[in-house]
Formats: structure tokens, C-alpha cells, sequence
């Protein structure tokens, strides 16, 4: 199968050569070619260029993008897609003063979701999640992260990444899954946290890698969840079964969580509403990926990443969803790459790099995913006319998407 795109406005995100990452002053450098081509053969990027350039190429499909946009697909390195119900109560509850962690304290919050989904069977909680898979990808997202995390026993665990297993399996999405039993302490825990380490550690590890069910291991490492001593023990152990650290820091509060990640070659910190100077420092020279996930900060009202302060001091950022169903009911990239340019101050083409390039880097996915490059997978958007690219973030409420291509097939 191949198609070639013709008479693109402009071609975002343009790389000749595979890098994998951009960060400080680089990642206000968005390379892109005006009326342009692109060929995409086999489900791959097979050539593109500009217009005045264009090879003869006897294509079975021919798009014309006249006044349109196209880049790579989002890559959402940071989502909770697998769940049971929802938590619309708690949603009500902040706008009627609560907080999250007095929520949390009451039984809801992360509690709240793993008694619905240990209530729910594997059949259920696959045809819910499937329905926000379908959405992400119609919103432009064509690789994902999925942690685990919601059922907080060995087997409501093992039963979330067999479900992610399942949607990796049946659909063309590119899928990585993360181990996240260290989400919170089970309530029968509360008051014997080194047992609920030792189930993580003894008992979910090695069932988990004997059946090949994650790519990584995270860890709630903030005040109230998980100690940043215990998030080593679990990132030490995770890694035993070589699974690399991906994990939640500095969300609330600066506990040294961003010191341990880096300390472990963690491929990514998530969250960072709160950073010190200290927290920045740490990450300089590493190779660990800063993600800012902005919808949750929006979602439930407390800062942003502080996005200039990190850019200035050299340090990359990658953007991503959070998509839960506690405190970022939505998995809209689209939403985020504006949120992050309206609220964290990120250039257009800060924020777009953050979301592709970078964005795959922290999935471990920089060869094949997050540019416009020879031979990475065929996953992009095309956009509805715009005036430019700055339309994406500037129309923030607008639905921009024209067509979704996944392996260089038109997403329907």
C-alpha cells in the first residue's frame, strides 16, 4: 500500500537523520519544509520533500493537502487508559472544596478506582478501554504508554496488563505497558507498608516478567504514597527483570524523588509541577526525560511545570496526556500541546517537539516514532486547512485533525 500526500502546506518536524531527543534552545527549533511531499509506502516513511522536487512516484492513493498541515502522530508517554468506571463524584467534590488527598483519605481517589476495576471482569475493563484507545487515536496519538496501577493485588494487576497486552494485539497503535503497583498502598496495607513492598517485589515482579507483560516500572514517589527509599527498592527491583523506571514525581511536593529517578537511569520523571533548583540541577547531563503532564494540572487547579525555568537551564521536556480517570479525565494531545503553550509559556514549537520527538524518546520509541524521517513508521496527522501551524494551539477548542494515518493506513 502506498500513498503519497502532495502539495503540503508545510511539513512539520522534519529530520533527516533519527535523533533522539532535543532539549533547551533546541527545542525551539521545529524543522519543517514548505510545499511539500510525502510518500509513505509499506507502513513506513518512504521519502518527502519539497513540491518543486517531487520524483515521479506511481502511488495507489494521492492526497492533495493544499492549505494543510502535517506532522508526526502525538506520542503520549504517560497514560492510566485502563480502567473501570470513572470518578465523576470526586470531580464534584473538588469544585465543592475537597482536595484531592482529602479525597484520597476518605477511600476515593486511586482507592476508589481499584475497588471498581477488582469488581470489574477482564472482558469489561478491555471494552471500556478499547472505547478511549479508539479516541486517542482519532485524536491524533499514534503511540501510547499504558500503566497498570488500578488494581493494587497480584491479580488485578496482572488482569490491567493483560488487558493493554490484549489492546497491543488488536490494534495498530503502538502500545508500551508499565508496571505501576506502587500507585498506593492497598487499604489491608495501611499499616504493614514493607508488605505490600514485598507482594510488589516477590510476588507481581516475576509473575509480570515471566509473561512478558511490561516494557517498564513506575512508582508513586510523593508524600503520603510511596517513600523515595521504597521507590529504589521497587526501580532496584524492577530492573532486576529488566524493566527500566518510568515514574511519578514531584506532583505535590519536592521529596527527592527526581534525584532517585536520575540515580537509576530512569528513561523518565513525570509530573514536576514542583521543582527546585535542586530538582533541575539534578537532571542536567542525564539521561533521563522531564515529562510535564499539563491537563492534570488544569484538571485539578494546582501548578504547572515550570517549563521556561527548564528549557533555560538546558534541560529537554516532553508532553503527555496523564489520561485517568481521577484527576485527568482526557486523553487530548491536541489539548495539551495548547495547554502547555497557554499555560506553561511554551513556544509552538517547544511544545510540538515535546509532544513527538521527545515524547517518543520517553517510550524508548526514538527510532521508529516521533518525526518525519526515512523509515520511522508512517503514523501522522494531517490537519484541516489552517492558516499555519500555530492554529493547533491557537484554536485550543477546535478539533484541527483531518486524517490520522497508523502504519500508512487512513485511520476511519
Amino acid at each position: 500500500m502506498t500513498t503519497l500526500i502532495t502539495n503540503i502546506q508545510e511539513l512539520l518536524q522534519v529530520r533527516e537523520t533519527s535523533i533522539a531527543k532535543v532539549s533547551g534552545a533546541e527545542m525551539a527549533e521545529l524543522p519543517t519544509i514548505k510545499n511539500a511531499f510525502l510518500f509513505l509506502k509499506d507502513g513506513l516513511i518512504e521519502d518527502f520533500g519539497s513540491m518543486e522536487n517531487l520524483p515521479k512516484i506511481n502511488a495507489d492513493k494521492i492526497i492533495d493537502a493544499t492549505g494543510k498541515v502535517v506532522l508526526p502522530s502525538w506520542c503520549d508517554s504517560h497514560t492510566h487508559i485502563v480502567y473501570a468506571g470513572n470518578r465523576e463524584q470526586e470531580f464534584v467534590d473538588r469544585i465543592n472544596g475537597l482536595s484531592y488527598e482529602e479525597i484520597a483519605s476518605r477511600g476515593g481517589g486511586i482507592l476508589n478506582s481499584a475497588k471498581k476495576l477488582n469488581d470489574s471482569t477482564e472482558e469489561e475493563i478491555y471494552e471500556q478501554s478499547k472505547i478511549r484507545l479508539e479516541e486517542v487515536m482519532r485524536l491524533g496519538t499514534g503511540a501510547v504508554e499504558i500503566k497498570s496501577g488500578y488494581g493494587l493485588t497480584v491479580d488485578g494487576e496482572l488482569k490491567i496488563l493483560r488487558v493493554i497486552k490484549k489492546l497491543a494485539e488488536n490494534y495498530p497503535i503502538t502500545i508500551k505497558a508499565t508496571f505501576l503497583g506502587a500507585h498506593a498502598f492497598p487499604l489491608h496495607y495501611k499499616e504493614n507498608k514493607a508488605g505490600y513492598l514485598d507482594e510488589i517485589i516477590n510476588e507481581m515482579l516475576p509473575e509480570i516478567a515471566k509473561n512478558n507483560l511490561a516494557d517498564y516500572v513506575d512508582v508513586f514517589c510523593e508524600s503520603g504514597y510511596f517513600s523515595v527509599e521504597e521507590t529504589e527498592k521497587i526501580m532496584e527491583a524492577g530492573l532486576a527483570f529488566d524493566l527500566k523506571p518510568k515514574i511519578h514525581v514531584n506532583q505535590f511536593n519536592s521529596i527527592g524523588g527526581i534525584q532517585a529517578g536520575v540515580k537509576f537511569n530512569a528513561l523518565s520523571v513525570d509530573h514536576l509541577e514542583i521543582m527546585t533548583a535542586e530538582d533541575i540541577e539534578a537532571l542536567k547531563n542525564s539521561e533521563t526525560m522531564p515529562v510535564a503532564l499539563p491537563s492534570c494540572s488544569y484538571f485539578l487547579s494546582i501548578p504547572y511545570t515550570p517549563a521556561r525555568e527548564m528549557i533555560q537551564a538546558g534541560l529537554p521536556i516532553a508532553l503527555a496526556t496523564d489520561f485517568n480517570p481521577g484527576s485527568t479525565p482526557s486523553g487530548n494531545m491536541n489539548f495539551v500541546v495548547a495547554t502547555a503553550c497557554i499555560k506553561m509559556k511554551m513556544t509552538p514549537e517547544e511544545a510540538i517537539n515535546a509532544a513527538t520527538i521527545n515524547g517518543a524518546y520517553a517510550m524508548g520509541l526514538s527510532e521508529t516514532h516521533g518525526s518525519i524521517t526515512k523509515g520511522k513508521k508512517a503514523n501522522i496527522i494531517l490537519t484541516k486547512p489552517v492558516s499555519s501551524y500555530y492554529q493547533i494551539p491557537y484554536a485550543f477548542g477546535s478539533n484541527l485533525i483531518d486524517t490520522v494515518f497508523i502504519e500508512g493506513k487512513i485511520l476511519n
